[in-house]
């Protein structure tokens, strides 16, 4: 068989991995010995979830993260050159989305790697999927900017963007910063625009809704700590 990258998409939060990830996943997983990740720790629990029995020992990690400089990345393909699969980990949902495994697979289809995404869970096409807004136009924004100046001119970007390109628009919030950014968004944005507020996606307290800019004034969830993403349309 083909030495391939393999990205290998996790749980979001503790949700069991027969809801969301299909059994093919693991017979792929339990071939590989080589593991590009955040962070060891966690993926370490991820495949003791995904195989009890797996033999932590005999895998090898590379980390993959802000700390990482950028002359290793390169070399973490190594062991495909000798025939071996190697898988990234993201912390959570799908690697390369949103996320630095990115860097990884740009090399690897560079040096013309075969590289395999395999199914699971993404809360950007999850939220976009269940708000009722446009899946033909969209855009993923990352995180907004901190500086609240900076964030509501953003705020009234992404806005003008929905009324005039015709496209969702979606971003996401460190869980402390949830509530503040939502109160920018009802304060600054036509009463008529629509915002879903989409949180814990796949987990037992998963809440998704989409009401108006107006509707949200009277009725905000507790948003503190808790996984959100955040879709606005017209």
């Amino acid at each position: 068989m083909q030495a391939s990258l393999y990205l290998i998409p996790v749980t979001l939060g503790e949700t069991s991995i027969e809801q969301v990830l299909p059994t093919y996943n693991k017979e792929i997983i339990l071939q590989i010995k080589y593991f590009i990740v955040e962070n060891i720790r966690s993926a370490r629990r991820f495949l003791k979830k995904v195989e009890s029995n797996i033999n932590i020992d005999e895998l090898t990690f590379y980390e993959l993260n802000k700390h990482t400089k950028p002359e290793d990345i390169e070399n973490y393909l190594n062991p495909m050159v000798n025939g071996f699969h190697v898988g990234i980990i993201s912390e959570a949902g799908c690697p390369a989305i949103a996320d630095p495994g990115s860097d990884i697979v740009a090399i690897a289809q560079k040096k013309n790697y075969k590289v395999v995404p395999l199914v699971g869970p993404s809360s950007i096409l999850l939220s976009l999927m269940a708000s009722g807004f446009n899946g033909q136009g969209f855009a993923f924004h990352g995180y907004l900017p901190i500086d609240g100046t900076e964030r509501i001119r953003k705020i009234k970007q992404l806005e003008n963007l929905i009324h005039h390109e015709h496209q969702t628009q979606i971003f996401i919030e460190t869980p402390y910063r949830n509530q503040k950014l939502v109160e920018d968004i009802i304060k600054h944005c036509t009463p008529s625009t629509k915002l879903c507020i989409a949180m814990n996606i796949t987990c037992e307290n998963e809440y998704i809704r989409t009401l108006s800019v107006k509707q949200w004034a009277k009725q905000l969830p507790d948003m503190a700590k808790q996984l959100c993403i955040f879709l606005l349309y017209k």
